[in-house]
């Protein structure tokens, strides 16, 4: 019984003997990495360990006390037999070995073996459980990254031993993905092959597509009714960081190719967007509307610190690009802090915003969309140039030195090689996007067209996964149509009538529209009172104009065959450009030789920040300076504000273009005729001119005067 207790023992204190050495062996092998944790880690994971050891200890000691405590009972018992039977004279052989197989038997059945089983089985994988937890606490995806400010920022890149080349991707093998074959030799603008996803707006609704280089089919990648956007491929090609609002505000996420999945990254009431990555792939860089301003945001993908602050200027500062050499240790973006919209570059080497250098420095255009070239040598960008948009490359090491214009387009993007662009050129067909060769010989290639408007393209040399490429992406979640149209039958003479405006206030016309359009007015109406937090649309200034008996005429400037006589068009209220705060605010776009108005309107102020609307990036056009005594202003129409306005706010004219109401141009003499600004009017022609939508309402003899009369035909020469 004494020799059993003896190596019972023994067997557990070799367990404890193992353990220590095991937890000396981990803890000298982990110092290096646990020095490298902020002190609140260290304390959290030494917490951890010497609560598990506690346990464990816990556990032994109440093992050991069972033990010996077993032991001397059995002890005590085989005493008291073995007394028992030397003391009675009148046992014989047989109650002596009775009284020896009783104790053998006890001996036998002690339970002690299967104590000792058991308790070596709970102290294994107690151990097991206890290097599970250092390694997960002391793992890289677990370790802080120990970034509290812009210097330690700058110093976290400059130690990375993970920074992806740009072209590390191009031509290598990808577990899981297939190229995508081609039938022609591939055009050399993109013999560098890869993806590009990109952003476009179906009905309303704005989501992230990708597409194979080479191929002509797209794959939707998101289909949430909230809005997906700003898509930017990681550096080794194998997420997506995106902006949504599908939790409420916009908010940045990020997308894993392989499997479709996405995780938020920031978690604010405030407004973000326009994500970028770190060359190594451990940081985004976003913009975020916060206090009333809209600055650059620098936060660790996996979540151990809060974001930090980049910029702090008293003007917006958005659309970041992080350069992609030298650790990552600038970040390009575009602000208005000098009264134009340029674009700047912010150095971690001198983390201070004031030293951000202006690399466009121009008065008379507007910069967007900068990119950095894979050697970090050049920034593409696009701005608007004589009414045309373009693209243009600055070479960073001279920016004294002109930009280069490349070609006709918008939002650029870099081959991964560097030897071309990517551009979006709009139509009237809808959005392609075209390669533009830059060092690489060839012609500008289209790439894919698009009947949507599509933007911001970001290209990856990793192709897509084989897996996607089979599914063919996610089925498509825009709804068929965003109103449905409810037309009554024509009369014998073909015409429609006119619907109702119920409960809208007309101050200048009658409250009526087409019926061939109503209904999209009304489906209008509604939205934007979901967006906005009030009813924007319940006030017009304009709608039906009478025609019979005897037409309205039009006031002084404006155009006599007037789309209020067709009941296609309606009038916002105009004044709503005045007061404080100003409801809807216009940013002037020369597109060519018509000027356009793009109309933003405010959200509601008792809309929860960030839920409606999100902040202006443009500086709008201040119409009511031409009556300030501006000589200037009143020569040019008025002219650009100081201050972009603080809130949030809607994108009217795109989403009347959702729902089919057109915009329409400036009349050429608008710097002097007031009537004909147009910033107010929209119509739905649904293709038609303006005499053919009259004869939806009126006979051609009702017309009078502007009824199509027949052109004479020309003489038909004889010949002599």
């Amino acid at each position: 019984m004494l020799v059993r207790a003896y190596r019972l023992t023994d067997k557990l204190g070799i367990v404890i003997l193992k353990l220590s050495v095991a937890f000396g062996g981990l803890s000298t092998a982990g110092v290096s990495r646990f020095t490298s944790v902020g002190r609140r880690g260290v304390g959290a994971i030494f917490a951890v360990i010497f609560g598990v050891l506690g346990i464990i200890w816990g556990i032994l000691r109440r093992a050991l006390g069972l033990l010996f405590g077993s032991i001397g009972g059995g002890a005590r018992r085989a005493s008291q037999q073995a007394a028992g039977a030397v003391g009675s004279s009148t046992s014989n052989m047989m109650a002596r070995r009775a009284a020896r197989a009783e104790m053998t038997a006890a001996v036998t059945e002690d339970p002690l073996r299967a104590q000792n089983r058991t308790l070596s089985a709970v102290a294994v994988l107690l151990l097991a459980a206890l290097i599970g937890v250092i390694l997960w606490a002391t793992g890289p995806g677990r370790q802080p990254s120990g970034v509290t400010s812009l210097a330690d920022l700058g110093n976290s890149l400059a130690l990375s031993s993970t920074t992806i080349p740009p072209d590390a991707t191009i031509g290598a093998p990808v577990l899981g993905s297939t190229a995508v074959p081609t039938a022609t030799v591939v055009p050399s603008v993109i013999v560098a092959g890869g993806s590009i996803a990109y952003t476009a707006r179906e009905k309303g609704q704005t989501d992230i597509w990708a597409l194979s280089v080479g191929s002509r089919t797209p794959l939707r990648l998101t289909n949430s009714p909230t809005d997906e956007r700003d898509p930017a491929w990681s550096p080794d090609g194998t997420k997506i960081a995106y902006a949504s609002r599908q939790d409420g505000n916009w908010e940045i996420y990020i997308y894993t190719v392989l499997d479709g999945s996405s995780q938020r990254m920031t978690y604010d009431l405030s407004f973000q967007g326009a994500p970028k990555w770190s060359p190594d792939g451990k940081f985004l860089t976003y913009e975020s509307y916060q206090g009333n301003n809209l600055d650059i945001y620098v936060v660790p993908v996996d979540g151990s610190q809060p974001a930090l602050r980049v910029t702090d200027s008293s003007t917006p500062d958005f659309a970041p690009a992080w350069s992609p050499v030298n650790n990552g240790r600038q970040i390009a973006f575009v602000s208005w802090r000098n009264g134009n919209q340029d674009i700047y570059i912010f150095s971690l080497d001198n983390p201070v915003d004031s030293a951000s250098i202006n690399v466009t420095n121009t008065s008379n255009r507007q910069e967007n969309y900068p990119a950095w070239s894979p050697d970090g040598k050049y920034i593409a960008y696009s701005a608007l140039d004589e009414g045309i948009e373009k693209v243009f490359v600055k070479d960073v090491s001279n920016i004294d030195a002109p930009a280069q214009v490349i070609a006709r387009g918008r939002t650029p993007v870099w081959s991964p090689d560097g030897t071309s662009l990517i551009s979006a050129v709009d139509s009237a067909e809808g959005t392609q996007f075209v390669a533009i060769p830059f060092t690489a010989t060839g012609n500008t290639t289209l790439v894919i067209g698009s009947a949507e408007r599509a933007t911001t393209p970001s290209w990856t040399g990793r192709p897509l996964p084989a897996a996607l490429l089979s599914t063919g992406g996610l089925p498509s979640g825009v709804p068929q149509s965003l109103f449905v149209e409810q037309v009554g039958s024509p009369d014998r003479n073909g015409h429609y009538g006119l619907g109702t405006l119920s409960n809208v206030v007309v101050s200048r016309s009658e409250f009526y529209l087409s019926d061939t359009v109503n209904d999209s007015f009304n489906a209008l109406r509604q939205r934007m009172l979901q967006l906005t937090g009030w009813d924007f649309l319940g006030k017009l200034d304009d709608a039906f104009w009478s025609f019979l008996p005897t037409p309205r005429l039009p006031d002084a400037g404006e155009e006599r065959r007037n789309w209020y006589y067709t009941g296609r068009a309606f009038g916002i209220t105009r004044n709503l450009i005045a007061g404080f705060p100003q409801q809807i605010e216009l940013v002037r776009e020369d597109e060519g030789v018509n000027t356009y108005w793009r109309v933003y309107v405010r959200v509601s102020e008792d809309a929860a920040p960030g839920e409606l609307g999100e902040p202006l990036r443009q500086m709008p056009w201040d119409m009511l300076s031409r009556n300030s005594g501006d000589v200037q202003a009143y020569d040019e129409g008025g002219r650009l504000k100081t201050d972009v306005p603080s809130g949030y706010y809607i994108d009217f004219t795109q989403l009347a273009m959702d729902y089919g109401w057109q915009r329409t141009p400036a009349a050429g003499d608008w710097r002097a005729n007031v009537n004909g600004i147009n910033y107010w009017l929209f119509q739905k022609t649904d293709g038609l001119t303006w005499y053919d939508a009259m004869l939806q309402l009126y006979n051609n003899s009702e017309l009078g005067a502007f009824a199509a009369t027949a052109v004479p035909a020309a003489p038909t020469q004889t010949q002599p």
